[in-house]
């Protein structure tokens, strides 16, 4: 079934539909951990893209040759593999974000929607269609990183991307903006319980967003379905 997909619902099931954290709930741990800024969640989240991306191409092209008995620690391996891997790159070029970052890169590994992709999808479909799956799942978890941190670190700090040039390289130094001048900041919100706060915020409103989408679709429908029987 995962066969037939196509290109925009892969797409749209990793960015929307079926994201890690507002729609599965899943890698919550990292999430709250490392997004008392925007650049620390870019950072990780960027990581975790690239993991998720190889690791469903390899479990893809591998799974012809790989028993189904031993197909879930092969596929830990993998994933293990590229981690450490990841981890030694940051820490070559990128040491600043990799000291921020600390134990969270190791532990993408643990990150169970990872295993999750490989395991449901990338070892049952073919090569293309598993790294568009990882790319959009790693995509959809990098922006809510992202707008986190975001929102985090604007009401905690009145910053946005603050050091980001230190922490991913002078390519990003445009990134970095003040938002709010002279502004004194509000603790809480770079605090752990703001963490639960703006999560809690996302999640409300990727509900009610889902929620007028489907309604919208409906209402959609039922024009089409009147629309047939006022010409038949």
């Amino acid at each position: 079934m995962a066969q037939q997909d196509s290109t925009f619902d892969l797409i749209r099931r990793g960015l929307w539909d079926n994201n890690i954290v507002l729609s599965q709930c899943l890698a919550l741990c990292p999430l709250l951990a490392v997004t008392n800024g925007a650049t620390n969640g870019l950072g990780l989240g960027l990581a975790t893209t690239a993991v998720m991306v190889v690791s469903n191409l390899l479990s893809s092209l591998s799974k012809a040759y790989i028993s189904r008995a031993i197909r879930i620690p092969v596929n830990v391996l993998i994933i293990a593999s590229l981690v450490t891997m990841t981890d030694l790159m940051l820490n070559a070029y990128l040491h600043p974000l990799h000291k921020v970052l600390g134990l969270f890169i190791p532990l993408i590994v643990t990150n169970c929607a990872i295993l999750g992709r490989v395991e449901s999808f990338a070892s049952k479909t073919s090569p293309i269609p598993a790294v568009i799956d990882g790319f959009s799942m790693g995509v959809g978890f990098t922006w809510v990183l992202v707008v986190l941190g975001g929102v985090r670190e604007i009401i905690g700090t009145g910053k946005l991307f603050d050091n980001a040039s230190l922490l991913l390289g002078d390519a990003f130094h445009f990134l970095e903006i003040t938002v709010i001048e002279d502004y004194r900041g509000l603790l809480i919100a770079i605090l752990p319980p703001g963490g639960f706060l703006v999560l809690g915020a996302m999640l409300m409103l990727k509900q009610k967003g889902s929620l007028w989408l489907k309604a919208r679709e409906q209402i959609k429908q039922q024009a089409q379905i009147r629309g047939g029987a006022h010409e038949s």
